[in-house]
């Protein structure tokens, strides 16, 4: 469980770590793979959101994804990736979240992804929580958390161990 004082300050403003959908670069199924590529290359990500045309997410798109497929491909050439489509290649979504104050989650999610989806109830894709951006609210919580809280260590005894090893 998150200490409630860090909880507080990390959920201070969501909007500070969550990037809106209409900013997010990301493709339909129905675009070409080689579609993909040019997005994927443009905004310099390895995977990007797969949505229905009423912004609903249907996937994620990664260039491993793409490049696998053009591997299957006789003579593997990039001007093949215009016949198939990003649904040819798409993985589904293996997490996100419905509510952006599910620090925790969110924060199990992010040491294995660069980003998570935020989805509303109906699965109507809103933005994404990278980690980046939530390291910015850890870092401004690591300079600020003094300014916001009286801070005193415990005292610790010989039990209490200094660095925990995991």
């Amino acid at each position: 469980m998150i200490d409630t004082a860090v909880e507080q300050m990390l959920l201070k403003d969501t909007r500070s770590y969550v990037i809106p959908a209409d900013v997010v670069a990301n493709v339909t199924a129905s675009n070409t793979l080689e579609h993909a590529l040019m997005v994927l290359s443009k905004v310099g990500y390895n995977r990007i959101p797969v949505l229905a045309a009423d912004d609903h997410l249907q996937g994620m798109i990664s260039l491993a994804a793409i490049t696998d497929k053009l591997l299957q491909v006789p003579g593997a050439a990039v001007d093949q990736l215009s016949h198939y489509k990003v649904a040819d290649a798409m993985s589904p979504v293996g997490h996100w979240v419905d509510d952006p104050k599910k620090l925790e989650t969110i924060l199990n999610y992010l040491v294995d992804d660069p980003f998570i989806p935020l989805i509303d109830d109906h699965q109507v894709f809103q933005g994404i929580i990278t980690r980046r951006e939530l390291l910015k609210r850890i870092n401004y919580l690591a300079h600020n958390l003094h300014v916001n809280y009286d801070v005193t260590p415990k005292q610790l005894t010989a039990k209490t161990p200094l660095h925990s090893h995991s």
